[in-house]
């Protein structure tokens, strides 16, 4: 049974059993603060155990897209090395909120295994939780019994808090899982030692396949548990190891969800599979990792230098490391297996054929950035080593090391290999503190401690009416304190709000609280599970009482305008560059907007004038905001209505309508575009392959922005004195005028700079077979002193040059030294200059044959030449 079978048998079996079939979240979370990505199939449900959300379907099953390469739940430098821990990964799953628990979990699960996929039921073990004294949560009695029915005894093991008890996070809903573990060794391997010796101790053959989650408690800040009013079941098989058990293979990179990957990357490589380890662990590590790149990237993630887009960065590179250093390929390789990842899960996901060319641009591009580090880092540790050679070492700093990896992207392990290869090593322990000192730092600066919420109301489901009003009567349903390195804040829930919490790239409202004539200032409002959750530096005297909250009027309009504005932008850019542009994220608040989208070339400034034109002529339309709320997903699609990649919707959706433009948004926008007054694009950018980013601005910032260019052109007609139907040939005068005057200059600099070196050259040392020139000399530029230096190389042997300047008040050195000299008596510039620049209190370096510094002490130029010109003349010669 091939692998999307597997996946449509589980899919069929629980819609037999009345389960609701719903699609995967995307596997980056964008609303969620707390997580990055979707790292467990439960994340897409938590609203529901948190009870910030109704239950819709009470029996519900998926496979869900994970990603666990950070945080808590981080398998990254296990991927490749053993058969069965991946980056991304499938975790197909059934629920249960509140309907059946334990016995039907287990009876499901057993049935699934064994009569659907045949599974032999004398490979399979079951761990129950052991129980825990310290949380006064006794042992699984109920779920050992049920598995009783399956299993005799002796495979029904008890298990400890760290293998079967579930946790979301350090609060919140959790509860006592139950393990299905298969046994496929040989049976000579099973006579020798029994299956259940090894459950739960990494066996690579005897492996666990479903967690079968019971959640019953809540866990509180202060670590205690309470029970949950309603109980809910939550399971997750890894759809890759069942994969590898139906399809009877000993790796899960050797079933046909991994395979083809693999044999494309040897046609490439021409290294076969199967037959060197560390070529092996190359093949399964770029495998797996394509799979988390690709499927993130249709997500909605780019690759980047923070956050999230750091961890699909990072886990790019890893990638490339290790076709660079142990497949020997030096240019892009993983862009071109996309195709053959599209092969097998373009069915189930359609989002990666849909925006393959994208995926592949983004890689490709990022695998191009990626090779040049590389080159740039070997040369660096190069350099490195050579100095260590020269004080007779073999052991690089710690310190230089983590720079290499901090700051040049250099993997360590990379370092490691290289230096092996010559008998070196790096000094492990120092590399580690500075990576524990950046960490610490790290973690201050993001420390919170957040307190459990007060329940004021309890079971009060919340209203937002903040698309219609900006100010209401409103209770405070719950709070919690938040404490953080900077101060001490609250977050407040009301039972209706008419405030927007921050969340589809518009920020949240502010505004403040009112009862008896006090303001309490409400800086800011978030999103968080489904709540909104609004922040104040002050907690209300009367937390039970009745308030008016009110949404600052003047902030919303702004932030209105510039959402709507991104509506329309959306739509221009599609009539003026085409239909494949699509939104990649946007930023509304009331100061600009910025909006990325699909497109693989620089928008000209015609395209930008033509963008522009079209967005104005909407606004003056005047086109009257047209809402559907609670519109079925298709319908809206029916409409006209695009559904952006990467973005979980519900089964009813509100669509915004102006004119032609029809978006699903869940935003704030202007009654009509004519509210919006005028619209202005100010920049427009590459922020990664083959997506661009416009920014623009509306309303009042747009007029200010128009009115201060005016300003500018009246200043510059008045200046040149000319009327304004003449200026622009008035200054196309000057500055021709101005380009000859400055070809004049540099002929004149030119003769200077050679009269200059004439006398450079009489003022030459003969040390030995040495042509030494120390002077300080009076030159306009660093380019010039380069220029002569470089003149007076090709035309004096064994020259050694050291000349200073002060340019502009700044103190410059630079030293020239001839190519066979530099071989000969093992010289280098750039070395040298860093301690003769102590004279002029700066620094400096360069390539062995020349180099230059710069300082903030002028008064030090003579006393460095005198200091370079004893070296050369007393320990080179």
């Amino acid at each position: 049974m091939n692998s999307n079978k597997i996946r449509q048998s589980f899919f069929d079996f629980f819609s037999q059993k009345k389960h609701e079939i719903v699609s995967s979240a995307p596997m980056v979370i964008k609303n969620d603060p707390t997580l990055m990505f979707t790292n467990a199939g439960m994340n897409q449900f938590k609203d529901i155990f948190l009870e910030n959300t109704p239950i819709k379907f009470p029996r519900i099953a998926n496979s869900q897209k994970c990603l666990r390469v950070s945080g808590k739940h981080n398998d990254l430098e296990e991927v490749g090395h053993d058969t069965y821990h991946h980056t991304m990964f499938e975790m197909l799953g059934n629920w249960s909120f509140n309907d059946y628990f334990k016995e039907k979990a287990i009876d499901y699960a057993w049935e699934f295994l064994v009569n659907v996929l045949n599974i032999p039921k004398e490979k399979l073990y079951a761990t129950v939780f052991e129980g825990d004294e310290k949380d006064n949560v006794p042992f699984d009695q109920e779920a050992y019994d049920f598995w009783k029915k399956h299993l005799p005894e002796e495979r029904i093991l008890k298990g400890s808090k760290k293998d079967n008890f579930w946790e979301m996070g350090d609060t919140g809903p959790c509860g006592p899982c139950s393990e299905i573990h298969i046994d496929v060794r040989s049976e000579e391997d099973k006579a020798k030692i029994s299956g259940k010796e090894l459950v739960n101790k990494d066996n690579p053959r005897v492996i666990e396949i479903w967690n079968l989650v019971f959640i019953q408690y809540n866990r509180k800040a202060d670590g205690k548990l309470e029970q949950l009013p309603k109980k809910h079941v939550d399971t997750g098989m890894g759809f890759e190891r069942l994969c590898r058990v139906v399809q009877d293979k000993d790796s899960n990179y050797d079933t046909d969800i991994f395979q083809p990957i693999i044999q494309k990357l040897v046609d490439i490589s021409g290294k076969t599979y199967g037959k060197e380890e560390k070529i092996d662990i190359a093949h399964r590590v770029i495998s797996d990792h394509l799979r988390s790149v690709a499927f993130a990237i249709a997500d909605g993630q780019l690759p980047s230098n923070n956050k999230a887009g750091y961890v699909i960065r990072r886990i790019l590179r890893r990638a490339v490391r290790y076709y660079y250093t142990y497949l020997e390929l030096n240019e892009p390789t993983i862009y071109k297996l996309i195709s053959t990842l599209i092969e097998s899960f373009g069915g189930a996901y359609g989002e990666l054929k849909a925006q393959q060319e994208l995926i592949e641009k983004v890689i490709k591009e990022e695998e191009i950035s990626f090779l040049r580090t590389l080159e740039t880092g070997i040369k660096l540790l190069d350099a490195i080593i050579e100095e260590k050679k020269k004080q007779n070492l073999s052991v690089i700093d710690g310190k230089n090391a983590f720079i290499l990896y901090d700051t040049y992207g250099f993997p360590l392990d990379l370092t490691e290999l290289i230096l092996r290869e010559i008998d070196f090593s790096v000094d492990i322990e120092e590399f580690n503190r500075e990576m524990e000192v950046q960490k610490s730092r790290s973690k201050q600066d993001s420390a919170k401690d957040t307190s459990d919420w007060v329940e004021l109301v309890p079971g009060k489901t919340q209203e937002f009416i903040g698309y219609h009003q900006l100010n209401s009567e409103i209770k405070i349903t719950r709070y919690r304190k938040i404490v953080t390195k900077k101060k001490e804040m609250y977050q407040l829930v009301f039972d209706k709000t008419p405030f927007y919490g921050e969340s589809g790239g518009q920020v949240g409202d502010k505004g403040y609280l009112e009862r008896n004539g006090t303001k309490i200032p409400i800086v800011d409002t978030i999103k968080e599970n489904n709540l909104i959750v609004h922040l104040t530096d002050k907690l209300p005297d009367d937390v039970k009482g009745t308030f008016t909250a009110v949404v600052s009027n003047d902030k919303r309009s702004k932030t209105a305008n510039n959402h709507t504005a991104t509506h329309l932008l959306h739509s221009a850019l599609r009539q003026v560059l085409g239909n494949h542009v699509e939104q990649k994220g946007s930023l509304v608040n009331p100061e600009h907007l910025r909006f990325d989208f699909s497109h693989f070339q620089k928008v000209t400034d015609e395209e930008i004038l033509k963008i522009e034109k079209i967005v104005n002529e909407l606004i003056r339309k005047n086109n009257s905001l047209e809402e559907f709320v609670e519109t079925p997903i298709e319908k809206a699609k029916e409409m006209g209505a695009m559904a952006l990649f990467g973005e979980k919707y519900d089964d009813k959706v509100r669509v915004i309508k102006f004119g032609d433009s029809i978006e699903l948004c869940g935003g704030t926008h202007v009654k009509s575009t004519g509210n919006i007054g005028f619209f202005k694009i100010t920049s427009e950018s590459s922020i990664a392959a083959g997506i661009r980013r416009i920014e623009a601005i509306t309303a009042e910032k747009a007029e200010e922005f128009i009115l201060g260019k005016l300003n500018i052109v009246e200043e510059v007609t008045e200046l040149l004195g000319a009327k304004s139907d003449t200026v622009i040939q008035k200054l196309k005068s000057l500055i021709d005028e101005n380009q000859q005057l400055k070809q004049k200059l540099e002929s004149f600099s030119r003769k200077e700079a050679q009269g200059q070196k004439e006398n450079l050259k009489n003022s030459a040392i003969k040390v030995g077979d040495l042509n030494i020139i120390a002077q300080k000399i009076e030159i306009d530029s660093a380019a010039a002193i380069k220029d002569i230096s470089f003149q007076l190389k090709n035309e004096i042997e064994n020259l050694i040059l050291i000349l200073g300047a002060d340019l502009d008040g700044k103190a410059n050195l630079s030293i020239m030294i001839s190519e066979n000299l530099v071989k000969d008596k093992n010289l280098n510039a750039g070395q040298l200059i860093r301690e003769f620049a102590k004279e002029i209190q700066g620094g400096g370096g360069g390539q062995p044959f020349y180099a230059t510094a710069g300082g903030k002490n002028p008064n030090g130029i003579d006393s460095a030449i005198k200091k370079a010109l004893t070296y050369f003349q007393t320990e080179i010669s």
